[in-house]
Protein backbone atom coordinates (compact mmCIF):
# COMPACT_ATOMS: atom_id res chain seq x y z
CA UNK A 1 0.00 0.00 0.00
CA UNK A 2 1.34 3.42 -0.94
CA UNK A 3 2.23 5.69 1.95
CA UNK A 4 2.54 9.45 1.93
CA UNK A 5 4.68 11.07 4.65
CA UNK A 6 4.13 8.03 6.84
CA UNK A 7 0.33 7.81 6.65
CA UNK A 8 -2.02 5.64 4.65
CA UNK A 9 -3.49 7.02 1.45
CA UNK A 10 -7.02 6.84 2.89
CA UNK A 11 -5.96 8.87 5.93
CA UNK A 12 -4.33 11.47 3.65
CA UNK A 13 -7.57 11.73 1.67
CA UNK A 14 -9.53 12.21 4.90
CA UNK A 15 -7.18 15.03 5.95
CA UNK A 16 -7.45 16.82 2.60
CA UNK A 17 -11.26 16.51 2.63
CA UNK A 18 -11.30 17.92 6.18
CA UNK A 19 -9.06 20.82 5.03
CA UNK A 20 -11.55 21.60 2.25
CA UNK A 21 -14.42 21.43 4.78
CA UNK A 22 -12.57 23.95 6.98
CA UNK A 23 -12.06 26.27 4.00
CA UNK A 24 -15.74 26.17 3.04
CA UNK A 25 -16.83 26.66 6.65
CA UNK A 26 -14.59 29.68 7.36
CA UNK A 27 -15.39 31.23 3.99
CA UNK A 28 -19.01 31.22 5.10
CA UNK A 29 -18.14 33.34 8.16
CA UNK A 30 -16.54 36.20 6.26
CA UNK A 31 -19.78 38.02 5.43
CA UNK A 32 -21.46 37.24 8.75
CA UNK A 33 -18.97 38.66 11.27
CA UNK A 34 -20.40 42.19 11.17
CA UNK A 35 -23.92 40.88 11.76
CA UNK A 36 -22.89 38.54 14.59
CA UNK A 37 -20.30 40.68 16.40
CA UNK A 38 -21.34 44.20 15.42
CA UNK A 39 -24.00 46.02 17.35
CA UNK A 40 -25.84 49.28 17.82
CA UNK A 41 -25.33 50.30 21.43
CA UNK A 42 -28.14 52.01 23.36
CA UNK A 43 -26.90 55.27 24.88
CA UNK A 44 -28.73 57.89 26.91
CA UNK A 45 -27.35 60.84 24.99
CA UNK A 46 -27.91 62.56 21.65
CA UNK A 47 -25.49 60.15 20.01
CA UNK A 48 -25.68 57.14 17.77
CA UNK A 49 -23.20 54.54 19.04
CA UNK A 50 -22.21 51.38 17.21
CA UNK A 51 -19.52 48.72 17.47
CA UNK A 52 -18.08 46.83 14.52
CA UNK A 53 -15.36 44.19 14.12
CA UNK A 54 -12.15 45.01 12.24
CA UNK A 55 -9.11 42.86 11.43
CA UNK A 56 -6.19 42.96 13.84
CA UNK A 57 -3.62 43.31 11.03
CA UNK A 58 -0.74 40.91 10.51
CA UNK A 59 -1.05 37.54 12.24
CA UNK A 60 1.88 35.17 12.64
CA UNK A 61 0.92 31.49 12.74
CA UNK A 62 3.20 28.74 13.97
CA UNK A 63 1.45 25.74 12.47
CA UNK A 64 1.67 22.27 14.02
CA UNK A 65 4.17 19.73 12.76
CA UNK A 66 1.43 17.17 12.16
CA UNK A 67 -0.96 16.99 10.49
CA UNK A 68 0.97 19.20 8.12
CA UNK A 69 -1.63 20.34 5.58
CA UNK A 70 -4.77 20.06 7.70
CA UNK A 71 -3.04 21.66 10.69
CA UNK A 72 -1.81 24.57 8.58
CA UNK A 73 -5.17 25.14 6.89
CA UNK A 74 -7.11 24.88 10.17
CA UNK A 75 -4.82 27.45 11.81
CA UNK A 76 -4.55 30.04 9.02
CA UNK A 77 -8.26 30.15 8.17
CA UNK A 78 -9.57 31.86 11.37
CA UNK A 79 -7.27 34.90 11.00
CA UNK A 80 -8.00 35.01 7.26
CA UNK A 81 -11.75 34.89 7.86
CA UNK A 82 -11.29 37.90 10.15
CA UNK A 83 -9.65 39.80 7.27
CA UNK A 84 -6.02 39.63 8.40
CA UNK A 85 -2.75 39.04 6.60
CA UNK A 86 -1.11 35.76 7.66
CA UNK A 87 2.57 34.86 7.89
CA UNK A 88 2.78 31.16 8.74
CA UNK A 89 5.63 28.83 9.58
CA UNK A 90 4.81 25.44 8.05
CA UNK A 91 5.78 22.00 9.32
CA UNK A 92 9.56 21.63 9.49
CA UNK A 93 9.43 17.88 8.97
CA UNK A 94 6.80 17.83 6.17
CA UNK A 95 6.91 21.24 4.43
CA UNK A 96 6.25 20.19 0.83
CA UNK A 97 2.50 19.62 0.91
CA UNK A 98 1.99 22.77 2.98
CA UNK A 99 3.88 24.77 0.37
CA UNK A 100 1.52 23.32 -2.24
CA UNK A 101 -1.26 25.05 -0.29
CA UNK A 102 0.58 28.27 -1.11
CA UNK A 103 0.47 27.36 -4.80
CA UNK A 104 -3.26 26.71 -4.57
CA UNK A 105 -3.78 30.08 -2.90
CA UNK A 106 -1.65 31.69 -5.59
CA UNK A 107 -4.08 30.65 -8.33
CA UNK A 108 -7.20 31.17 -6.22
CA UNK A 109 -8.92 34.47 -5.47
CA UNK A 110 -6.66 35.17 -2.48
CA UNK A 111 -4.82 38.45 -3.17
CA UNK A 112 -1.03 38.30 -3.41
CA UNK A 113 0.68 38.82 -0.06
CA UNK A 114 -2.32 37.91 2.08
CA UNK A 115 -0.92 34.46 2.93
CA UNK A 116 2.83 34.11 3.32
CA UNK A 117 4.26 30.65 4.04
CA UNK A 118 7.72 30.20 5.55
CA UNK A 119 9.60 26.91 5.52
CA UNK A 120 12.89 26.02 7.13
CA UNK A 121 14.23 25.39 10.59
CA UNK A 122 11.63 26.48 13.13
CA UNK A 123 14.27 27.48 15.66
CA UNK A 124 15.54 30.04 13.15
CA UNK A 125 12.12 31.25 11.96
CA UNK A 126 10.22 31.62 15.24
CA UNK A 127 12.46 34.31 16.73
CA UNK A 128 12.09 36.89 13.94
CA UNK A 129 8.37 36.15 13.51
CA UNK A 130 7.43 36.26 17.20
CA UNK A 131 9.61 39.28 17.91
CA UNK A 132 8.74 41.35 14.84
CA UNK A 133 7.17 44.68 15.72
CA UNK A 134 4.85 44.66 12.69
CA UNK A 135 3.21 41.37 13.71
CA UNK A 136 0.02 42.28 15.59
CA UNK A 137 -0.98 38.81 16.84
CA UNK A 138 0.48 35.32 17.04
CA UNK A 139 -1.16 31.92 16.95
CA UNK A 140 1.15 29.41 18.59
CA UNK A 141 0.60 25.66 18.48
CA UNK A 142 3.99 24.74 19.95
CA UNK A 143 3.52 25.77 23.59
CA UNK A 144 7.08 27.10 23.63
CA UNK A 145 7.43 29.74 26.40
CA UNK A 146 10.07 31.50 24.30
CA UNK A 147 7.32 32.51 21.83
CA UNK A 148 5.45 34.40 24.56
CA UNK A 149 8.65 36.06 25.79
CA UNK A 150 9.57 37.23 22.29
CA UNK A 151 6.04 38.47 21.64
CA UNK A 152 5.99 40.36 24.95
CA UNK A 153 8.98 42.42 23.86
CA UNK A 154 6.97 43.79 20.93
CA UNK A 155 3.62 43.79 22.80
CA UNK A 156 2.13 41.21 20.43
CA UNK A 157 -1.05 39.38 21.39
CA UNK A 158 -0.52 35.59 21.60
CA UNK A 159 -3.22 32.95 21.21
CA UNK A 160 -2.20 29.50 22.25
CA UNK A 161 -3.78 26.43 20.81
CA UNK A 162 -3.17 22.79 21.50
CA UNK A 163 -3.04 20.88 18.22
CA UNK A 164 -5.97 18.50 17.95
CA UNK A 165 -7.13 16.06 15.31
CA UNK A 166 -8.59 18.97 13.27
CA UNK A 167 -11.12 16.69 11.57
CA UNK A 168 -14.03 18.64 13.07
CA UNK A 169 -14.31 22.39 12.56
CA UNK A 170 -15.40 23.03 16.16
CA UNK A 171 -16.43 26.39 17.63
CA UNK A 172 -15.22 28.60 14.82
CA UNK A 173 -16.36 31.95 16.19
CA UNK A 174 -14.15 31.57 19.27
CA UNK A 175 -11.28 30.75 16.89
CA UNK A 176 -11.91 33.92 14.82
CA UNK A 177 -12.50 36.42 17.66
CA UNK A 178 -8.86 36.66 18.89
CA UNK A 179 -7.95 38.12 15.49
CA UNK A 180 -10.55 40.90 15.50
CA UNK A 181 -10.63 44.32 17.11
CA UNK A 182 -14.01 45.68 18.15
CA UNK A 183 -14.14 49.37 17.29
CA UNK A 184 -16.82 51.65 18.72
CA UNK A 185 -17.84 54.87 17.01
CA UNK A 186 -19.94 57.73 18.38
CA UNK A 187 -21.90 59.85 15.97
CA UNK A 188 -23.97 62.86 17.05
CA UNK A 189 -27.63 62.92 16.06
CA UNK A 190 -30.06 65.83 16.03
CA UNK A 191 -28.85 69.32 16.87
Amino acid sequence: MARLRGIERGQARTEIEAAVDHAVHYAGWTDKLHAVLGTVNPVAAPHFNFTMPEPTGIVGVIAPEEPDVLGLVAEILPPLAAGNVVVAIVSERWPLLSLHVGEVLGVADVPAGVVNLLSGLRAELVKPLAGHRDVDALLDTTGDPEVVRLAADSVTRVSRREPDDYLEVGDSLTRIEPFLELKTAWHPVGT
